[in-house]
């Protein structure tokens, strides 16, 4: 087989909706986990083209960002294939024995494809790795270690490197939760919040770790000296936790990026439903897709509105196909402009 018919295959070409149907009529149970690796790899392309041949055979399900920089991974593995997956990982050196996170609350149907994109950077931050030794990061905290320091208030800050959205349906005890929307637009924020605690511990979380690994270096390259991190991010706090018989200080829901939204870290609930305001912490997308805006929605009000965000949305639905391909071109809605979470119908009572 020529290369260029190898190509032409590392990619699926089956409707999504039939492949999501495909995965929840298969009764084969599987896990979802995520990974990362900074590491130099000098073709991306060709690495690519290897992962997904090695991860496609064991019919691994995900979404995958790889770059000069390293790779970053979220996937679904059928349980059965569980270690020839870590086998097939391992026969990559830099990925040998590579913490994989396994997910809190999960049936393992989070992904219905596998992608694999190439990207400049396997996490968008805007920074110029040249000026600062990235390697050079912050010191890694278990999850015992991150709550003994947490204890001692007067003389450590948490921060959460994560989004808005993120945080608002959940985040650690006592953080500063950044009011962003990426994590290129939060740096520059945090490192201002951050200028009253610079001789404080300065302690960094985020979902699966890979965020603070580049922000902690960051920090402490702009004169931050007692910079941590937790380990593993919030997957793998909370599983040390449950493991461990250790005090949970994590409240609410941790926010993740594939089908699921979310897993339940603790029982509360500390969101509310943008429409009605009332307890919930389920993100969705509205449903016009000229809006797809991510925003918190309750059951009565994803019936109310038809899994819209607003009375606008619920009714552009409505219209024919032909209607709405004229009409959103010049129409904005929540999402016109990519926002998450962030526009007035979230205000209760307010005209939607």
């Amino acid at each position: 087989m020529s290369p260029i018919h190898i190509a032409m295959q590392l990619h699926n070409k089956v409707n999504k909706e039939v492949l999501k149907q495909k995965i929840q009529e298969d009764s084969r149970p599987r896990t979802t986990l995520s990974f990362y690796a900074y590491a130099h790899i000098p073709n991306p392309t060709l690495f690519r083209d290897h992962l997904y041949i090695l991860l496609d055979e064991l019919e691994i399900l995900g979404r995958i960002y790889v770059s000069t920089e390293g790779i970053n991974a979220q996937l679904s593995v059928l349980e059965t294939n569980w270690d020839k997956m870590a086998a097939a990982l391992d026969s990559i050196a830099f990925l040998k024995g590579v913490r994989l996170n396994k997910a809190i609350q999960d049936d393992g149907k989070s992904f219905y494809k596998l992608k694999i994109k190439i990207r400049n950077k396997i996490v968008a931050d805007g920074l110029n790795d040249e000026t600062f030794d990235v390697t050079n990061k912050g010191v890694h905290l278990n999850a015992a270690r991150f709550n003994e320091l947490t204890d001692e208030q007067e003389q450590s800050v948490v921060i959460d490197m994560r989004n808005h959205y993120e945080s608002e349906i959940g985040h650690f005890e006592n953080a500063i939760t950044p009011d962003v929307e990426t994590f290129r637009e939060s740096l520059p924020i945090v490192e201002e919040m951050l200028q009253e605690h610079k001789d404080k511990n300065i302690i960094m979380y985020c979902t699966g770790g890979i965020r603070c690994e580049k922000a902690s270096a960051y920090f402490k390259h702009k004169g931050f000296e007692n910079v941590f991190q937790l380990e593993g991010g919030i997957i793998e706090y909370a599983r040390q936790a449950k493991e461990q018989g250790l005090e949970n200080k994590f409240r609410g829901k941790n926010f993740v990026f594939d089908e699921r939204l979310g897993e339940k870290i603790s029982p509360e609930t500390i969101s509310q439903c943008h429409q009605c305001g009332s307890p919930c912490d389920n993100h969705t997308n509205c449903a016009n897709d000229a809006c797809h805006i991510l925003f918190i929605q309750c059951p009565e009000c994803q019936e109310k509105y038809e899994t819209t965000c607003s009375e606008k949305c619920k009714a552009f639905n409505l219209l024919s196909v032909e209607e709405r391909d004229r009409l959103k071109v010049t129409t904005e809605f929540n999402g016109t402009k990519f926002g998450k979470g962030r526009y007035k119908a979230h205000r209760k009572g307010e005209e939607l």
